[in-house]
This record gives C-alpha cells, sequence and structure tokens, in this order.
C-alpha cells in the first residue's frame, strides 16, 4: 500500500499545465502523413484518409470486396513516436550490419552504392569509404534512420558493439533528441531511398554486412517498442520476400502483420513482396501447406502447358525453364529473365493455349512458403495441424515466434511458458517443464529444426535461416521472442536473449537431415554448456520474480528444478549431437573387420 501511495504521490508532484490554444492548426488533429508526390489511387482514395481517421467519411464501394489489401502501406503513416533517434558516428563505424539486423521496425538500413551518387546528397547525409572488399573500392556504405518511424527502442544502440577509445561512453551509434534532427534526418531519409539497392544476386546473404544490403520488406509495424519478434519476421523477407508466401496465425504477428489500413509486409523496386494472409488459429499450419500444394500444381500445369507448347515456344528455352538451378539468388534471377522471355513470345503466338500458360507461367519461380505464429498456436491450439504439416515431407518452412506465452490476448499460461513463471491461469508459476517443441520435431527424421535467439548470437540464426529455407522439405525455426509480457524492460532485450542461452534455457541447435546423407550426425548443439545459474537469467524478469515476493517457498523450489531442467535439456541435446550413426557404426565394424561395405537399408 504504501508504494501505491507514493507513486501517487510522485505523480502528482509531476503534473504539467498544459496550454490547449483556442483554435487548432487544421493539421493538428489528423496523423502526419508522409509528402509523397506520387501515391496509387488507392493510397489516395482510401489508406491515407483512414490515417487521418475519416473512414465513416469513406463509401462501403472503395474497400477492397474479396479482401485483398495492397503492401506497402505502413511507409504511409508517420508515427513520429521516438523522443529520441540514433545517431551515426562515421569515424567508428565498422559497417558490421547489426544495428540494422536488430531493429524491431526497419527504421535503420544499410546501403552500399557508387561514390558518385552520394554528390547530390542532402548536405547532413553521412557515408563512409566502403571497407569490406567484397564491393568496389570506391564505394560508399551509409546507415540511415528513419526518424519518424523510429519508435526510440536503443536496441541498435545497445548492440553497437564499437566504442571510442578515448571515450568508452560514445559508440559508433549514440541516441539523441530527436525533435533538432528530424527535420534534416527525414530529408536524409527521403535521399536513402532514392538510392539503388544492391544487386540481390551479388549480395553475400552469408554474411551479416552482405545480407543486411537487402532491403526489408517488412517495415514499421505497429509491434510494440523493443518487439523481440518483428527482427525475426524482418530477416526472412531480407533474404526470401521477393518470393515468399506467408500464412499467418492469429496472434501478435497477424495484429501487426495485418493492421489496416496500412500493412508492414512492402515491395521492393521491381514491386516484388511477400503474399500475406491470416487464417485462424487453429488451422495456420493447414492453411500454409494448401499455399504449398497450390503452388505446386499451379507449377505442374505450368511445365505441362509449357511442353505442350515446346514447338512454338522452342526446345531450347523450354528444357532451360524446365532445369533451372534455382537453389540460388543468381539462379532465381536467371529463372525470371527466362520467364520475361516467354512471355513475350506468348504474347505473339495470342492463342488460348498461349494465354493459359501466360497465367501461370510465373510458378515457375521456386516460391518461398512460410508459416509464421507464436507458441499459443505451435505449441497448443495449433499443435495438431503443426504436427500434421511436420509428418507431410513437404517444403514449408515454419518460423515459431515463442515468447513462451499468450501475448496477443493478454499473456496467458502456454505449453511454452517455462517452469515457475507466473501467467493468468498460472497465478501460481507454471508446475511443469516447458513442453519441447523441437524434439518432437526432430523425432521425424526428415525435419530440418533449428533453435535461435538473435540477440544472443545472430550469425547463428541468419545461417539457420538460410539453412531452413534451403532444405527441400519441412523446416521449423523455433525463434526465443522476448516480450513485455515478461514483465522486463525491453531495452534489455538482447542481454535476456544472451542470459537465456548462458544460463540453459534456451540452448541453441541445428538439426539438419541433410547431413545423415553424408554419414554425420544431422544434430548439432551451437551453444556452450550452462556458465550462470537460471536465477541469474530469471531474476530479471517479473513472470518470475512475482512468484519469490508472494510465494517464497514456492518460487525457490521451482528455480532450483527449472536449473535441473535447463542443465538436463542441454546434456540430453549434447548426447544426442554426439551419438554415432547407425549406418557410422556398421561402416567402422565392417573396415575393421575387413569385409566389403554394404549399404544398410534405411
Amino acid at each position: 500500500a504504501e508504494l501505491n501511495y507514493r507513486a501517487i504521490d510522485k505523480t502528482l508532484a509531476c503534473l504539467n499545465k498544459v496550454e490547449v490554444p483556442a483554435v487548432l492548426d487544421a493539421a493538428a488533429g489528423e496523423s502526419q502523413v508522409i509528402a509523397a508526390a506520387q501515391v496509387s489511387d488507392f493510397v489516395r482514395k482510401l489508406t491515407i484518409p483512414l490515417i487521418a481517421g475519416k473512414g465513416d467519411t469513406l463509401p462501403v464501394s472503395l474497400f477492397p470486396a474479396d479482401g485483398t489489401w495492397p503492401t506497402g502501406t505502413a511507409k504511409y503513416e508517420k508515427r513520429n513516436l521516438a523522443l529520441q533517434i540514433p545517431v551515426l558516428e562515421t569515424d567508428l563505424c565498422t559497417q558490421c550490419g547489426k544495428c540494422v539486423f536488430v531493429c524491431p521496425h526497419s527504421a535503420i538500413r544499410a546501403k552500399a552504392f557508387p561514390a558518385e551518387l552520394a554528390e547530390a546528397a542532402p548536405p547532413t547525409f553521412k557515408t563512409m569509404k566502403i571497407r569490406s572488399k567484397d564491393y568496389p573500392a570506391d564505394w560508399k556504405m551509409s546507415y540511415q534512420v528513419a526518424p519518424e518511424d523510429c519508435t526510440g527502442c536503443t536496441l541498435c544502440v545497445e548492440v553497437c558493439p564499437i566504442r571510442d577509445k578515448s571515450n568508452v561512453s560514445r559508440k559508433a551509434l549514440n541516441m539523441a533528441e530527436q525533435p533538432p534532427l528530424r527535420a534534416a534526418e527525414a530529408a536524409n531519409w527521403e535521399f536513402f531511398l532514392k538510392l539503388p539497392d544492391y544487386d540481390r544476386k551479388l549480395a553475400k546473404r552469408t554474411t551479416l554486412p552482405g545480407a543486411m544490403l537487402l532491403p526489408p520488406l517488412f517495415e514499421f509495424s505497429g509491434a510494440c517498442v523493443g518487439c523481440g519478434e518483428t527482427p525475426y519476421i524482418r530477416l526472412a523477407t531480407q533474404l526470401f520476400g521477393d518470393r515468399m508466401l506467408v500464412a499467418n496465425a492469429t496472434g501478435c504477428s497477424s495484429i501487426y502483420g495485418g493492421n489496416l489500413p496500412t500493412t508492414p509486409y512492402a515491395k521492393d523496386a521491381e514491386g516484388r513482396g511477400p503474399a500475406w494472409n491470416n487464417s485462424l488459429f487453429e488451422d495456420n499450419a493447414e492453411f500454409g501447406l494448401g499455399m504449398r500444394l497450390a503452388t505446386d500444381q499451379l507449377a505442374a500445369a505450368a511445365r505441362t502447358q509449357l511442353k505442350a507448347l515446346a514447338l512454338e515456344i522452342g526446345d531450347e528455352l523450354v528444357a532451360a525453364l524446365l532445369d533451372a538451378d534455382q537453389s540460388s539468388e543468381a539462379g532465381i534471377h536467371e529463372q525470371r529473365e527466362r520467364i520475361a522471355l516467354l512471355q513475350a513470345k506468348l504474347s505473339h503466338l495470342a492463342t488460348p493455349a498461349a494465354e493459359q500458360l501466360s497465367a501461370v507461367a510465373e510458378y515457375l519461380i521456386r516460391r518461398s512458403v512460410w508459416i509464421i505464429g507464436g507458441d499459443g498456436w505451435a505449441y497448443d491450439i495449433g499443435f495438431g495441424g503443426l504436427d500434421h504439416v511436420l509428418s507431410s515431407g513437404e517444403d514449408v518452412n515454419i518460423l515459431v515466434l515463442d515468447t513462451e506465452v499468450y501475448s496477443n490476448t493478454g499473456g496467458q499460461n502456454s505449453k511454452a511458458t517455462p517452469r515457475g513463471a507466473v501467467a493468468k491461469f498460472a497465478a501460481g508459476g507454471q508446475p511443469n517443464r516447458k513442453k519441447d517443441l523441437a524434439r518432437i520435431a526432430m523425432d521425424y527424421e526428415n525435419v530440418f529444426v533449428a533453435k535461435v535467439a538473435y540477440g544472443a548470437k545472430d550469425t547463428h540464426t541468419l545461417k539457420a535461416f538460410l539453412d531452413a529455407e534451403s532444405y527441400p522439405g519441412v523446416s521449423i525455426i523455433i525463434a526465443y521472442s522476448p516480450c513485455i509480457a515478461h514483465g522486463v524492460d525491453m531495452s534489455h532485450n538482447h542481454r535476456q536473449q544472451d542470459l537465456a542461452v548462458k544460463s540453459g534455457h534456451w540452448p541453441l541447435l541445428r538439426y539438419d537431415p541433410r547431413l545423415r546423407e553424408q554419414g554425420k550426425n544431422p544434430m548439432s548443439v551451437d551453444s556452450a554448456a550452462p556458465s550462470i545459474p537460471f536465477r541469474e537469467f530469471a531474476r530479471n524478469e517479473a513472470r518470475f520474480t512475482v512468484l519469490e515476493r508472494q510465494h517464497p517457498e514456492t518460487a525457490e523450489r521451482f528455480m532450483v528444478q527449472a536449473e535441473k531442467d535447463a542443465r538436463l535439456r542441454h546434456q540430453e541435446y549434447l548426447e544426442l549431437a554426439e551419438m554415432a550413426l547407425p549406418e557410422a557404426e556398421i561402416a567402422k565394424k565392417a573396415e575393421e573387420a575387413g569385409a566389403p561395405q554394404e549399404t544398410p537399408n534405411a
């Protein structure tokens, strides 16, 4: 009670009078909307009036009858939330790309470009000579913030690894007051957007700096400040977004993913971007599987029709389209060029058969299907469908944004909630060990599995996404996603991820069935044995500490057991990773005996 009284007293002491003008400026009651010389009729007639709060004045006829909304519209809504924004110090920056990688709202970005393109830049636009030898020596690098889209979460500054040796408080990125910088940085942002994106087929996607040059196709969402989920989605769109189909389970990711009248999913300079849809909570996995099966059927129809028109199109082009290697960005680019050539030929044929092929020709380009949702969907309500998809063998990618609680609906207990954590319907602390979704998926032996935490090991996360998408079967990435429901200041998001890994609460791993074909163990544990007590991680989060205040004996019992859980889980994973494969053992014994080796039955 005393704390409540003190809070009230401090509130009264901090009250300030705000003078309200007798007449409001005409623009004051409207949202700040980006000044764009050219916008589509849809944006001009529907999106911008809705942003401005004038939805009641719009006729129903303007709304899409089929529920399909254009993407790339979040950029028109300037929320202007941040009191402070990051400022780059070019003399310190090593161009590592970490700030871009961790930004939850895609508000800070990188571009590499020829030096002469910077000649027309605003006077305050910052560039650096490019450091990497992967690019021409005379090129420039720029890191730029969108001042009206940044939320001021400070995560980019927190992750920045470079400090001034003569002044350790000065980093390569530092927060500064936004109002004095807003106008100049907005002009810099507009110039930055006009610079060309780096060529996708040349980008070194296996490195963090190289991957972060790819434009994010998920931007400026309405997610919480410092959200632990959105960096994973943004990363997927950077790597695969120009050919991505998304099935999104209802939850936080569907709310900020389809928060109309704008949507954060966007398009690149070529007009390509993720096709996003939201399904019911309980059937999203099946919904995404249906996307995969549908695109496969359309691709099969295109191949059949292509063969039937081989004489008119030309055997050489038909063979190239059918046999295309699309395992790399360069291969996908070449296939797109072939499709353009095919469409040109079909337009000259002008026959019903040519029109039918033209309608499905785009499906000859490999699609990347992603099934996305939270732990409430994946561990609980949608688990039956998820398990069905895991067993299907189809080429789909599953991204589980694991906040360990039903975040969107108010913080209810889920099967992902760890032992000892307090949540709604678990006010006395979750008494059971967390469900091990990774182990369940690994039991199928033909599913690619990864557990990642981008704030603990960013390169591991990048590699897991690349490996998962390249796997020609089911892949599942279980991503640790700190949430405000944990009762933690989200500016400490990365610290909590790091502590979760170091305590053994969240071991990092990959299970790649392709390694089995090479005679190697498909399982690898990519984090060290627990090096700190579990309580060192848990003591920073209210979901654990509230029980300690209310029921200290129960909390201590759970804490001891959770410590055992973490160490046992890591040991179990390690034992799996160190096991010799039966095939390898058979081959070894045969070699020792001098007997001819035979391939064992599967």
